[in-house]
């Protein structure tokens, strides 16, 4: 094994090396500490490894991403989402009967115990479809309480069909309740994604039919989102299954940390970007002469990524399919005319070349959400919905893993030791 030399005053201490099964490295500093009485520094941990893990691959200077060693390009071309998830959360792609047997599983549990009727009118109409999301995502706990032991293996097994199923029943209905439209009970009948549209857009006076281009679009998009390594929301998940969680506690925790507009919330962030333009009569140049202006305070959303420093792979197949999406409804949208324009001018100028700011998956998705009819409030909501299997899969992978309490250290910074004046004599 190769090894890492630090060197301390006049002390020499080694580190091993380890190496991934793609080549990555890593300096295990574990013992660092008790060695030598210090801890590294890394705030927002941009170098740091927090786990071993066998479920995503990302290269992102080369723009690779991979689940399971698959490609996103094929899995997004040739699999379903609950394909998907089953890769995720089982570690190898389904046979057919396999898959039939898992989809059936998930099916029979998407209806909710009639009394979240009560919980979701404790919500104020106003409130965001996020915090709805998270706070009935962690009550699961309170209903299910015969599912809750993460060292059971069937508890486990139950549990994740169960979030799999529900969690696009709580979606919707935290936006029927937003809208004050009765809630639409699941059809079994439909595929994932279409009974999502369904539960949606549906009301009991009329029949609704799923468009099976739109539904594919969907299925496509939770796909994409599905997994992204040790992102911040998946971090969450870990650091709170660490303390023996639940996994539903854990999930919702998750749902939270997506809802920044720094993670999930970005695409939102676009769409209210393309708007701002097009309210402001301003062309694609006439923006971006704007964000490279420093002194404007004007950033262009949508492009760039923490990890990707070349194109998002998930970005080229989402422009294909918003243009699919908005010829099938027939739609001509400036805000789809003002993204093309912003991307194509953006590639061509070395200001954004040199910085590598390429478009990532936020830029065109917010645009196939709006040409569904999905409110700009939901977007993180699906985005939540898709990328569910992926905290799953981590929270298994930690417990099957063995692991530590999550606990990192800092440098304390503030006041020393001071002596406490009584209230009396400060003045």
């Amino acid at each position: 094994m190769s090894k890492a030399t630090l060197k301390l005053d006049d002390k020499e201490l080694e580190f091993p090396i380890i190496t991934g099964s793609e080549g990555e490295q890593a300096i295990d500093i574990g013992n660092l500490r008790s060695a030598t009485g210090l801890i590294t520094l890394d705030q927002g941990f941009v170098n740091t490894g927090s786990c071993e893990s066998a479920i995503t691959f990302i290269d992102g200077e080369k723009g690779i991403l991979r689940y399971r060693g698959y490609r996103i390009e094929e899995l997004a071309e040739k699999s379903s989402f609950l394909e998907v998830a089953y890769l995720l959360v089982r570690g190898e792609l389904p046979t057919p009967a396999e898959l039939e047997e898992f989809r059936h599983s998930i099916t029979i549990h998407t209806m909710l115990h009639e009394d979240f009727r009560r919980f979701y009118g404790g919500f104020p109409k106003s409130a965001h479809p996020m915090a709805v999301v998270s706070a009935v995502t962690a009550a699961l706990s309170t209903f299910y309480p015969d599912s809750l032991d993460p060292d059971d293996p069937l508890h486990v097994e139950i549990c994740t069909k169960r979030l799999l199923a529900k969690l696009p029943t709580i979606a919707a209905y935290a936006f029927k309740h937003s809208i004050g439209q009765p809630f639409m009970y699941p059809d079994n009948r439909l595929g994932y994604a279409a009974n999502f549209l369904r539960m949606m857009f549906a009301t009991p006076c009329e029949e609704y039919l799923v468009d099976e281009v739109i539904a594919k679009a969907l299925d496509l998009l939770l796909i994409l989102h599905a997994d992204h390594e040790q992102n911040c929301s998946t971090s969450t998940v870990r650091v709170v299954g660490s303390s023996r969680a639940n996994l539903f506690a854990s999930i919702s925790s998750g749902v939270s940390a997506l809802w920044g507009p720094l993670h999930g919330g970005a695409n939102q962030a676009v769409i209210e970007m393309l708007q701002s333009m097009e309210k402001q009569g301003l062309s694609g140049k006439q923006f971006l002469d704007k964000v490279k202006d420093k002194q404007s305070g004007i950033r262009l959303m949508g492009f760039g990524h923490r990890v990707y420093k070349n194109f998002d792979p998930r970005a080229k197949i989402i422009k294909k399919t918003c243009t699919e999406v908005l010829q099938r409804l027939n739609k001509q949208t400036k805000l789809l005319d003002l993204a093309m324009e912003l991307e194509e001018i953006a590639l061509r100028d070395e200001y954004f070349v040199e910085r590598k700011l390429y478009p990532n998956v936020d830029f065109y998705s917010g645009i196939i959400y709006q040409a569904i009819g999905i409110p700009v409030d939901m977007f993180t909501v699906i985005f939540a919905i898709g990328r569910l299997p992926g905290w799953i899969a981590h929270w298994t992978e930690m417990h099957e893993q063995g692991f530590r309490i999550s606990r990192p250290r800092q440098v304390y910074t503030g006041a020393t030791e001071r002596t406490l004046v009584p209230l009396a004599q400060r003045g």
